[in-house]
């Protein structure tokens, strides 16, 4: 046999398997290169923190002598009587406030009673000299007001603090007898809310 031809025989059976080889290398080299990667990718100090962030709203909480001592209760009205009662208002919440009062009167037997009562309500415990904040019939009394926003005659009332409001009724001299037995019932009402971020309406 020829030797060229040998040789050629040679290449041509040693072709394929060089191919074999090369592509095995290939193999190889991606493994390594892969496994390399990963042995890189754990191979690094790491470290992590977590911070907590809590929102508490505050609280509105206004109170009228919570242990009911200010409870109007009068009994045997002569005209020309008067009287006097402290309520303490008190900012039981955790923000200043600002608080109006408000106030409804009933009269179940029709005599309408509280028209012929009076009432002043004035800064301070009773007796009281201070400011007055409200005179005229006790169905009326009222300052400030509930609407939102500052107003004028609202009370403010910084969180945690009271303040006394005496307030002072008297039964008009003049009244007659179509009132003998009348009786006449009024809602003191005090509206409040928080004064943050509410300032007075345009």
């Amino acid at each position: 046999m020829d030797l060229s031809q040998d040789q050629a025989a040679f290449d041509h059976d040693s072709t394929p398997r060089r191919r074999r080889r090369g592509l095995i290398a290939l193999l190889l080299v991606f493994s390594l290169a892969t496994v390399g990667a990963g042995v890189f990718s754990l191979a690094i100090f790491t470290d992590s923190n977590a911070v907590d962030g809590t929102w508490t709203a505050g609280t509105i909480d206004i109170e009228a002598d919570a242990d009911g001592s200010a409870t109007f209760s009068v009994s045997g009205l002569m005209p020309g009587d008067t009287g006097e009662q402290t309520i303490t208002v008190d900012n039981a919440g955790t923000a200043q406030l600002r608080y109006a009062l408000t106030t409804s009167a009933t009269n179940g037997d029709g005599k309408d009673l509280q028209g012929q009562l009076d009432l002043t309500v004035r800064e301070g415990a009773c007796p009281s000299t201070g400011t007055e904040l409200f005179a005229g019939k006790v169905g009326a009394a009222a300052f400030g007001d509930p609407a939102q926003g500052a107003d004028t005659g609202d009370r403010v009332l910084a969180a945690a603090t009271s303040e006394d409001l005496c307030f002072a009724w008297s039964l008009d001299i003049a009244t007659g007898n179509a009132f003998q037995g009348a009786t006449t019932t009024a809602t003191f009402t005090f509206d409040a809310e928080q004064t943050a971020n509410n300032p007075a309406t345009p």
